[in-house]
């Protein structure tokens, strides 16, 4: 009787502490706000911009200029900070806070 409910017990616990197969990030994404949401859409813009010139009839040096801003404009528009939290970090979270309010 006791290596039975010990075996059951166990294949619960394996059960249930088996990773399985999903989308394991959880998202939060930050909100803009107006200024910056014109802000980027200024920036996007001076990259289309960029991208209409005509460069053939620029020097070396003056594509090298538009590069080194198309970069810091990417860099601008691409680097906000995202959380990543994983769906078993969030349910122990969650239980956590249940156990401690």
């Amino acid at each position: 009787m006791k290596k039975i409910t010990l075996g059951i017990l166990s294949m619960l616990m394996l059960l249930t502490l088996n990773p399985s197969t999903s989308n394991a990030a959880t998202e939060i994404k930050q909100v803009t706000t107006t200024s910056a949401k014109v802000e980027s859409d200024a920036l996007i813009e001076r990259l289309y911009e960029i991208n209409d010139l005509d460069k053939s009839s620029m020097s070396s040096s003056e594509k090298k200029v538009l590069r080194n801003e198309v970069v810091s404009i990417r860099e601008q528009l691409f680097n906000n900070p995202v959380i990543y939290i994983s769906g078993g970090a969030l349910l122990l979270i969650i239980i956590l806070l249940i156990i401690l309010l």
